[in-house]
């Protein structure tokens, strides 16, 4: 391993966070972009919905294969890789004159994005000294937040004073300084020997896109059902191959404990629910309301901006009152939020109405995703701890995507985007859907410590 100097701690925490920020703000930089493409485009709402499933998606069926790649090729080198593919995909983006192109290099945003996270996390762990470990994962999840309070109000800013392609244009600096300087002051670690499964790698990536485009037709076509299930059996025959296996992707093990299967589950109706609301909330606010692109971003900080002030909080919370407690309450207030929005909003439209209630939602969320990823981490050994982060970013990701899948499918049930009377009907039906989502995880949220199954 290259030595470093001695202020080389700043620059791991620095540039771990660097990307972690860039694939954290694009999951949301597109939101307040989402009319202006929309409209330049000419396209439908189901088609736009896809500038922003088509990255998480990706990320999240790609995930589990960046940390292989990872462990068998060098975290540094993974690492750098990714920064490069999240650049490319930013330049295909900012090029594209079409949205299937925007869709693809969304697709290439997401594949580099999907080792930026878990390789700068590792890469931060076992590059920092063990006495200030605990304050450097703290800064380098607060980073995180940041862009996703911070992706909203920049897209907006940046479509109002520019166009929406310049988004994707201000990675494209931003990814090669941080490439030439990981490969200048980050460590390496000697690349592993493990062997990664093919087979299951591609299982991972068919299953989570057949199951999202499934859900995504709103015809609900014959097509769109056998692709849904199909989805589903693939899930099967993945989680089945991973019996018996001596290094399995998706250790099975894992599943034995209650805190772990509830604390996926609600994290994936969590984000269900919120990703739901940030794709349709920025139009809303957009397309009725009449909303600048830069003045949309800024209404939504009532709603995201919670993270600052709640989320260290709720680390507290969770220590003196426990992970079940702290996530069934933020999953209550996050759907509370909504279905006051949903049940109030009318024919005249008030931003000033739904502050409150986003700002309730805002900290529920705040609340219940710290102390699920909490609960979630706790449920293995700490030598496992990469694959389980691995499994929750799976299940915030797939759960962010079906949120969406779901909100545009009832969206269209109740509304359409043909005037702002009925864009308003199927916001509403999308903000209670929003609503029940969270509410369903609290059962889920409800089996965190419980006692393991023998």
């Amino acid at each position: 391993m290259r030595k470093h100097k001695p202020t080389s701690s700043f620059w791991i925490l620095g540039l771990t966070s660097l990307g972690f920020f860039m694939s954290m703000m694009d999951s949301m930089i597109v939101t307040t972009a989402s009319t202006a493409i929309r409209h330049d485009f000419g396209i439908s709402i189901t088609s736009l919905q896809w500038a922003l499933n088509a990255y998480n998606v990706t990320i999240a069926a790609v995930l589990l294969v960046g940390v292989a790649l990872g462990n068998r090729f060098g975290h540094r080198t993974v690492y750098m890789a990714g920064m490069a593919v999240f650049v490319l995909g930013s330049l295909m983006a900012a090029l594209s004159g079409s949205i299937a192109v925007l869709i693809a290099a969304r697709v290439v945003q997401g594949v580099g994005a999907s080792v930026l996270t878990p390789m700068s996390m590792t890469i931060l762990a076992s590059g920092t000294p063990s006495e200030r470990r605990g304050k450097a994962l703290g800064i380098y999840s607060g980073i995180g937040g940041l862009g996703l309070i911070v992706g909203p109000a920049l897209g907006g800013l940046i479509v109002s004073q520019l166009s929406w392609q310049w988004i994707f244009w201000i990675n494209i600096p931003i990814g090669l300084a941080g490439i030439w300087l990981s490969h200048r002051y980050l460590p390496e670690d000697t690349p592993g020997n493990g062997r990664i499964n093919l087979v299951d790698a591609v299982l991972v990536i068919i299953a989570s896109v057949a199951l999202i485009l499934g859900l995504s037709d709103k015809s609900w076509s014959r097509f769109s059902i056998v692709l849904g299930l199909a989805g589903v059996a693939l899930w099967a025959v993945l989680m089945l191959r991973q019996r018996g296996q001596s290094n399995p992707m998706i250790p099975l093990s894992f599943f034995r404990s209650p805190s772990f299967d509830g604390g996926n589950l609600a994290t994936f109706l969590l984000y269900a629910s919120m990703y739901g609301v940030v794709f349709f909330l920025p139009q809303q606010l957009q397309v009725v309301g009449g909303a600048k692109a830069l003045v949309a971003g800024l209404e939504l900080l009532p709603w995201t901006g919670t993270l600052v002030v709640v989320a260290p909080l709720a680390g507290k919370w969770v220590d003196r009152f426990g992970e079940r407690m702290v996530a069934a309450l933020g999953l209550f207030l996050q759907g509370l939020g909504y279905v006051w929005i949903g049940l109030t909003i009318g024919g005249e439209f008030t931003y000033a109405a739904m502050v409150l209630p986003l700002i309730i939602s805002g900290a529920g969320l705040s609340m219940a995703g710290p102390a699920l990823q909490k609960a979630v981490l706790g449920a293995v050994p700490a030598a496992d701890s990469g694959k389980a982060s691995g499994i929750y970013n799976m299940s915030r990701l797939l759960g962010g995507a079906v949120g969406v899948a779901v909100s545009v499918l009832v969206f269209y049930a109740r509304g359409s985007a043909s005037s702002p009377a009925a864009f308003t009907s199927g916001f509403k039906a999308a903000m209670l859907t929003a609503a029940v989502l969270s509410l369903l995880g609290l059962p889920a949220a409800a089996a965190i410590g419980r006692s393991e199954s023998k």
